[in-house]
């Protein structure tokens, strides 16, 4: 839900000075995280990114467009919902990965953007809420082959 994580990550600092992944050279951007995806998805289970960003996009949310087609390509679903049209909806403080509906591992950032620490939360209220937002988000988010960055 953030404009801007992690500023100082040399993906993004490369992209910032013109490098830009090649999806035809798929050994170059395959990662670790790509592997995960594509094996749980191959499982048949569902793996959702919901994205809640400011328009007009920062430079960081421009990067995370740019470097989707990865996440796309290992089977991840992912969408995007400009934030002036979330005020109506009631979203957690906090970014989050709802797993299995019923474990929420919550990410905390930094005023700076940078991951300060995770906490994992099994409490079934939460859970609930967390899916009920997501689920919110989801239904009135822009898949991402339909979504531009304004």
């Amino acid at each position: 839900m953030r404009d801007g994580y992690m500023r100082d990550d040399p993906m993004f600092i490369a992209w910032q000075r013109g490098h830009r992944d090649n999806p035809a050279d798929r050994a170059s951007w395959w990662r670790p995280w790509l592997t995960l995806v594509q094996e749980i998805t191959a499982r048949d289970v569902e793996v959702r990114r919901a994205r809640i960003v400011s328009e007009p996009a920062s430079d960081y949310v421009r990067f995370e467009y740019d470097i989707t087609f990865s996440n796309i390509a290992a089977g991840e679903q992912v969408r995007w919902l400009p934030r002036h049209r979330a005020t109506d909806l009631s979203l957690p403080g906090n970014d989050f990965w709802l797993l299995d509906g019923t474990t929420v591992v919550v990410n905390h950032f930094g005023g700076d953007g940078r991951f300060v620490d995770e906490e994992l939360i099994t409490e079934p209220a939460t859970a609930k809420l967390c899916s009920s937002a997501f689920e919110a988000v989801w239904e009135r988010a822009v898949p991402h082959e339909e979504y531009r960055p304004a």
